[in-house]
């Protein structure tokens, strides 16, 4: 039976990950915060119905020694890390803390493998976020040009991967990821916000919407697609890096308009861009070109904007009747 770390694993691609992995009979472990696993109900959420299945280490990518241990300990096949500080809004506001978390954090990891399972195969969690405004479609051959310090921090996550693997041997890959979503998606990102609030509005609880930009572009897929494309990363034969994402570009207000449409609203009555809510560096179309993952891995996704933005709705709608 294969051994799997996951960090990040009470996040929401950890815990489609962790069911994954779960399915196809692996033994997985997670590493938690100790503050997430004396607050399970709230923190641990997503994952409460895998307890049961899975073993918890407690741990911080923030300490070497925490993150050794766990690797001494679990001496994973496949490691995956997913842990960082991901909303980018919130980079602009604690850039050190940003730096420091995700950077250090893909270093820590990196170097407990190399030291305790040089064999493991290991997965980084890269983004979309590295390419910046280069022009779309990116695909891995695009130049990077970060507009955050989350995306300053993950390309030096995704320059750090390539080391160990020129200079170590290390079978480690960067997945660039473009956004993805799903019902499980935090509150504060932008699709969660006009999915939870949508529901809010057509339930009488609340009364408007406040959003940035409302043309910016991106790619969204659901976060089930792009689970499966991690786990295929690592059953290649060699370590490539690989970009996944829809093809597809779609503005904030495409999915204003899915999600209000949805439940029979005009958004227009609704919805108020606020200053507030711009970056300071804006990003305006991020489109992948996800060829090389279908190619080489045969990867590829099954759902489409309309149908991941009303499932959300569907779910906000169903949480907030309770």
């Amino acid at each position: 039976m294969k051994k799997a770390l996951i960090t990040g694993i009470t996040g929401q691609d950890g815990s489609y990950l962790a069911e994954l992995l779960l399915e196809k009979g692996y033994e997985v472990h997670g590493i938690i915060r100790r503050s997430a696993i004396e607050d399970p109900e709230h923190r641990m959420s997503r994952i409460m119905h895998l307890l049961g299945r899975m073993v918890i280490h407690p741990g911080s990518v923030e300490s070497f020694p925490s993150i050794f241990n766990v690797a001494r300990e679990v001496m994973p096949d496949e490691c995956y890390h997913l842990a960082a500080q991901s909303f980018v809004a919130y980079s602009f506001e604690d850039e050190f803390s940003t730096l420091m978390t995700n950077i250090n954090g893909s270093h820590h990891i990196l170097s407990a493998i190399k030291q305790i399972a040089p064999s493991c195969r290991f997965y980084f969690a890269a983004s979309s976020e590295m390419f910046g405004n280069s022009p779309p479609p990116q695909n891995e051959t695009t130049p990077f040009r970060p507009r955050s310090s989350y995306g300053i921090s993950k390309l030096t996550g995704y320059h750090l991967g390539r080391n160990y693997r020129e200079a170590y041997g290390l079978f480690a890959v960067n997945g660039i990821l473009f956004n993805h979503e799903s019902p499980r998606r935090g509150f504060e990102f932008v699709t969660r916000k006009i999915s939870s609030h949508a529901a809010k509005i057509k339930l009488g609880l609340i009364r408007e919407l406040r959003l940035g930009n409302l043309d910016a572009r991106r790619d969204w897929g659901h976060a089930k697609d792009y689970v499966k494309a991690m786990w295929m990363m690592l059953q290649a034969d060699s370590p490539e890096d690989y970009v996944i994402g829809t093809g597809e570009s779609h503005s904030v207000r495409e999915v204003v308009e899915i999600a209000f449409d949805y439940l029979g609203l005009d958004y227009r009555e609704f919805v108020v861009t606020d200053e507030k809510f711009h970056r300071p560096a804006e990003i305006y179309n991020l489109v992948a070109d996800p060829s090389k993952a279908m190619s080489k891995l045969g990867w590829n996704f099954r759902y489409r904007l309309v149908d991941l933005v009303q499932e959300m709705v569907e779910n906000d709608l169903k949480l907030f009747k309770r």
